[in-house]
């Protein structure tokens, strides 16, 4: 594979996307710093393909992004790879308002094929190239200029070993047939929703117990202040103010401004000054949430009553026992309070949603209605549909009869690699 210098002129750049551009793949990284700033600051991107890598200084003087970007976003024929991309494809969205599209992450597809949990990159390099990735670079000032020989060669690495490992785990893929499941998820990864800073929304992400209308209005009145206060300063929302903070006022409001010196999380000049008397205004003028956007009501324990801590405990069981037998990661398919959640009778979930209900949600349903059952059969443990002697209708720890056959569906990128 052919490395090339650091790109820094707009022309090299240009040459370099147009050859891309004819690619059936890129395998794409960011290198960005955000300890001090709301908005992650570009640094460095890395490209690769199968036969030519570089990296890119969006730093450098007078260099112009505009055909990386356009690739990155508006080239539907080459597929873009990323391993664990969140935050890569939320610098794009920052300066395109576009997500990267098609896309693949290669952190996820490794859920769909294994029982590995958000497996690191590192990791996933040892696994499939045996080869030991240098992290010594990893938490360098990648602000910084020059950059050194050994930071370049660390972040060139980050996507020519992607490019050597994709078409490897895209051919195992394509025999698992479990194309349709990645589809849905990687359509959810270049979902623009899911980058936008929108300060209305920005208070689902605090915790706060109840469903008291009028302090869940304060904390989403207050979490889209301070989202605007850190955008404002372009300093991270914590830095304003910490999350337990927020949620304590929302909880117990001070009555003057005076009182916010008091507040644990806020120094003492917020009883006299600027930022004090804004937080203090939004505080008096927040209207109570609106019924439709309160949470959904969990009743604890209904219908289930006090034994609906064990059931979830048996969805647990099912969900480990169901990863084992199909080879693929749980976190995939869902999380614990989810499952807690349909143990007390919730029944609006995405596990009884698309793929995830029939690879799973189907038989954690059954269960927690009483029309399955676990059993020991031959020192195995499987899954019995309650009525039924006869033993028809067992779900073994081979998974048959629930896995899709290889062929059946085949993933996205297989549908750009063949064109």
């Amino acid at each position: 594979m052919k490395i090339h210098d650091l790109i820094t002129t707009t022309g090299a750049l240009d040459e370099l996307c147009a050859r891309l551009a004819k690619s059936e793949f890129v395998s794409v990284d960011t290198e960005f710093m955000r300890e001090n700033t709301y908005w992650p600051e570009l640094c460095l991107v890395q490209i690769a393909n199968e036969h030519e890598a570089a990296a890119i200084d969006p730093m450098a003087d007078g260099i112009d992004l505009t055909s990386l970007l356009e690739l990155m976003c508006n080239n539907e024929d080459v597929l873009k790879v990323f391993h664990a991309g969140g935050q890569d494809v939320e610098i794009i969205y920052n300066l395109t308002g576009k997500t990267p599209h098609p896309i693949f992450d290669t952190q996820i597809a490794m859920m769909a094929i294994s029982q590995s949990e958000q497996i690191g990159y590192a990791n996933m390099v040892e696994s499939w190239l045996g080869i030991t990735v240098d992290k010594g670079a990893r938490f360098t000032d990648w602000g910084r200029r020059p950059l050194t020989e050994r930071q370049i060669e660390y972040a060139i690495g980050d996507v020519t070993f992607l490019s050597d490992i994709f078409p490897k785990l895209l051919k195992k893929l394509i025999k698992t047939g479990r194309g349709a499941w990645l589809n849905a998820e990687m359509e959810k990864l270049a979902d623009p929703a899911n980058y936008a800073a929108d300060g209305d929304k920005a208070w689902l992400r605090i915790r706060q117990a109840g469903r008291n209308p009028i302090v869940l209005g304060r904390l989403k009145a207050i979490a889209a202040w301070r989202e605007n206060e850190a955008k404002h300063k372009n300093i991270p929302r914590g830095r304003i103010m910490r999350d337990e903070t927020l949620a304590d006022l929302a909880g117990h409001p001070p009555k003057n401004q005076a009182d916010l010196a008091k507040v644990r999380g806020l120094s003492n000049s917020w009883k006299d000054n600027d930022i004090g008397k804004r937080l203090m205004n939004v505080l008096e003028t927040a209207e109570p949430l609106p019924k439709h956007e309160l949470p959904e009501k969990v009743g604890r324990g209904a219908p289930l009553g006090k034994e609906g801590a064990l059931v979830a405990d048996l969805l647990k069981l099912l969900l480990k026992v169901r990863c084992r037998e199909i080879d693929i990661a749980s976190r995939l398919l869902t999380k614990s309070d989810e499952l807690e959640a349909l143990a007390a009778g919730v029944r609006k979930l995405p596990i009884l949603e698309g793929w995830r209900y029939e690879v799973f949600g189907k038989e954690a349903l059954e269960l927690v209605e009483g029309r399955m059952a676990f059993t020991v059969k031959d020192g195995k443990m499987v899954m019995t549909h309650l009525g039924n002697a006869s033993g028809e209708g067992e779900a073994d720890s081979d998974g048959a009869g629930s896995e899709p056959q290889p062929g059946d569906d085949e993933p996205l990128p297989a549908q750009h690699a063949a064109e």
